[in-house]
């Protein structure tokens, strides 16, 4: 058992590798170390990544050892590289899209105009369905170069550390919000008469100090799940 667990995580990290790393979730899967968990498991097909396209395949193929087979129409179409546009003249500075991209490679700030640094940018379009005023566009930045002929190792590798430390970011940032969250739970507790308007009513304030001991349960819970 250990031994087949060994080999699969091998063929994961293999297969992992192997994708572009766009983090687009065309595959179906959230994320590309999702997807080659997925292939490596033997739970999803080898030809469900569009932006790597047939050479991505056939990358894919020779590591699991499965015959090479086109791309399911189902997940897209291989295509060039596109990079995302911002129409600075009407963006709203929603935030939207910042939320939306994997790589961190949207620049703004709420009620700000935001722009997009190319370089970062994977050509995912997840920021595209998410802006309320269709101010981003997408434009060909590889000419006829298609799948792994308009991309490179070292952009997939820019591509996954820029994911890995946007989703180390959010964690921490989840982290420091729960934190804060407990923070002002444990102050109101602490002092419930000046956080109650009626301090004569008995049933209202144990029902007000039952409801934040309950936040804080909940919140100390998510910080020791153990």
């Amino acid at each position: 058992m250990q031994s087949k667990a060994l080999e699969t995580q091998a063929l994961f990290l293999a297969l992992n590798d192997a994708l572009p790393q766009t983090q687009c979730t065309r595959c179906g899967f959230p994320d590309c170390a999702s997807y080659a968990r997925a292939m490596a498991e033997g739970q999803a097909a080898i030809n469900q990544c569009p932006p790597g396209g047939q050479a991505g395949i056939e990358r894919l193929a020779a590591l699991t050892g499965q015959p090479v087979v086109m791309l399911n129409p189902e997940h897209g179409t291989e295509g060039p590289r596109h990079a995302a546009i911002i129409d600075e003249a009407w963006c709203i500075g929603c935030t939207l899209c910042i939320k939306a991209c994997p790589t961190d490679a949207i620049l703004g700030a709420n009620k700000l105009m935001h722009t997009v640094i190319e370089p970062w940018c994977t050509g995912c379009e997840l920021c595209i369905p998410v802006c309320p005023v269709d101010c981003i566009a997408l434009e060909n930045v590889t000419g006829a170069d298609t799948g792994w002929a308009a991309w490179s190792a070292e952009q997939a590798h820019t591509a996954r550390e820029r994911y890995t430390s946007r989703q180390q970011r959010l964690v921490r940032e989840e982290a420091e919000h729960h934190k804060q969250l407990q923070a002002k739970a444990e102050h109101k507790l602490s002092d419930l008469a000046t956080h109650t308007k009626d301090t004569e009513n008995a049933p209202e304030m144990d029902r007000k100090r039952a409801i934040i001991e309950a936040a804080l349960a909940k919140a100390r819970a998510k910080q020791n799940p153990s």
